[in-house]
């Protein structure tokens, strides 16, 4: 295989002299392969992991939330996969690929804490999700299903499919804004009790919407304990947390590689724990006897360049450690949410409890609650700031406007964010 694993990565099988600098410059300053993990305000350390980044240079972007962009070593790779997949054609997809995917998948499962049978790749979150709950078979009529504001939208629409689909109950819920970690779980554990028939739960581990974290190991052994299973969706969530799929319990999960993990755009995992996987229909394409995972989804031709690419991406991610990344993203957080919270007028939506954030948080601003308010917002810090955000709706209590650093932004960039929203504050309170 072209490219690199974490194994070889400091032993020169680099694709790129751009790959190889990231590591060397990492490694000499004591971070890299020494067991030693980068402090969250160590702004050199942070400049050079920046530098590996090609980003729009007339703005700050704190809307990372889209996808993540590939470092520049990741973006070498993925250009030589694409070369050698477009030059050998069919003979790699039918000679040589196969080898290599299971020793992808297989390394994709160690991170995750997996068995390699737990496990399909896919083209993002979104369609793993979407090939669970779609295939559900656990519902029968008077059975519930149950789901947040905060979740993401296309699967909300799953849920309701799927109530529609088996007859049961759609319970739809609202998360309590502000809430605590332990008023969170007793929220989840007193709606399940309020509607006992629920057999499926949807729990988004970060909500796309406002950047809260979901305790969701706690709230899947509460309902376990009621005999409901747990979806998740970890879109958000791996890679920027620090996290194995049995730090969170749960039964199936949906994961991005293309958001955190900064593998290239239409990579994904699909988690179905071990003696759970007849409880999720073979998809209509597949043999319905089929006991593997991978008939429960059918993605059709992939990208072959995009998998290929994620051992890359492993590979850079490890020179910045789990631990750290999960760090730098709270830290920066933290650094404009303190600048705000204090103004009246703002509201910080997601709690200071580290335990209920990642790097994603979202404000409003008191009474500005519509999305057209919220898009008005967004506009205003890019065209009087140059400080890219994104608006968000259906929060409950109101739209918001979403910041969300990257791997990329420094320490400067979201204070020059803080200052842009305070300015915007006054601006919209005048």
């Amino acid at each position: 295989m072209t490219g690199y694993s974490r194994r070889t990565v400091l032993q020169g099988s680099l694709t790129t002299a751009a790959s190889l600098a990231v590591f060397q410059q990492a490694s000499a300053s004591g971070h890299a392969g020494r067991g030693k993990a980068a402090a969250p305000d160590d702004e050199t350390f942070w400049a050079k992991i920046a530098a590996q980044y090609e980003v729009k240079p007339d703005i700050v972007n704190v809307e990372n939330g889209n996808w993540g962009l590939m470092a520049k070593p990741i973006l070498d790779a993925y250009l030589e996969h694409t070369r050698r997949v477009n030059r050998d054609n069919s003979y790699f997809a039918r000679r040589e690929y196969g080898a290599i995917y299971r020793g992808i998948l297989g390394e994709t499962a160690e991170r995750l804490g997996a068995k390699p049978s737990e496990i399909a790749l896919t083209r993002g979150a979104t369609e793993a999700l979407q090939a669970i709950i779609g295939g559900y078979n656990g519902l029968s009529a008077g059975d519930a299903v149950m789901y947040a504001d905060l979740d993401y939208d296309s699967i909300q629409g799953a849920m309701r499919s799927l109530a529609r689909k088996s007859g049961a109950e759609l319970v739809e819920i609202d998360i309590p804004e502000p809430v605590t970690h332990d008023d969170l779980i007793a929220f989840y554990d007193d709606a399940l009790a309020r509607h006992p028939h629920t057999r499926l739960l949807l729990l988004t581990h970060i909500s796309h919407r406002t950047g809260l974290c979901v305790p969701v190991r706690e709230i899947t052994e509460k309902a376990h304990a009621r005999g409901v299973d747990v979806v998740v969706d970890a879109a958000h969530s791996w890679g920027q947390l620090d996290f194995t799929v049995e730090d969170l319990g749960a039964d199936f999960i949906g994961f991005n590689l293309h958001k955190w993990i900064g593998a290239p755009i239409g990579v994904g995992a699909m988690y179905i724990r071990e003696g759970k996987l007849g409880d999720i229909d073979p998809n209509l394409s597949e043999d319905p006897d089929s006991e593997r995972i991978y008939s429960r989804i059918h993605t059709g031709t992939s990208n072959f360049a995009a998998y290929l690419s994620v051992p890359d991406a492993f590979a850079f991610q490890d020179v910045m450690g789990g631990p750290a990344k999960e760090a730098r993203l709270k830290y920066l957080r933290d650094l404009w949410v303190a600048e705000c919270r204090p103004i009246e007028g703002i509201e910080v939506l997601t709690p200071d409890d580290a335990r209920l954030h990642g790097g994603i948080t979202s404000f409003r601003f008191t009474g500005m609650t519509e999305a057209k308010d919220n898009t008005t917002i967004a506009e205003r810090l890019l065209s009087e700031h140059d400080v890219f955000t994104v608006h968000r709706t259906g929060v409950a209590k109101g739209a918001c406007v979403r910041v969300t650093p990257g791997y990329y932004t420094s320490a400067s960039d979201v204070r020059r964010a803080a200052a842009a929203i305070i300015e915007a504050r006054h601006h919209f309170s005048s």
